[in-house]
């Protein structure tokens, strides 16, 4: 539990931090696009989604495996008991 709380802690730490250069792409996102470069806009927005679907693509992986490995376990409980019984 001490462990869960240090690492929740350093996580508030460190996004605080991370805030900081919100303003920083901002202005640079603006200034480019008022000089007519919409790439770097499109490309942050990219960088956006990636980093919002990734954590549920990587969910997703580990609770397919974790079925899989749940339906195999449950087919070889079932197997032993059929030749146990």
């Amino acid at each position: 539990m001490k462990r869960f709380l240090i690492i929740g802690l350093l996580l508030l730490i460190s996004a605080s931090q991370s805030f900081a250069q919100c303003a920083m792409c901002r202005g640079s996102v603006e200034s480019s696009v008022s000089a007519g470069d919409t790439s770097m806009a499109a490309n942050l927005n990219l960088g956006i989604l990636y980093l919002f679907f990734t954590p549920y693509v990587l969910a997703a992986v580990i609770a397919y495996i974790w079925y899989k490995s749940s339906r195999k376990n449950v087919k070889k409980a079932q197997g032993a008991g059929s030749i146990a019984g």
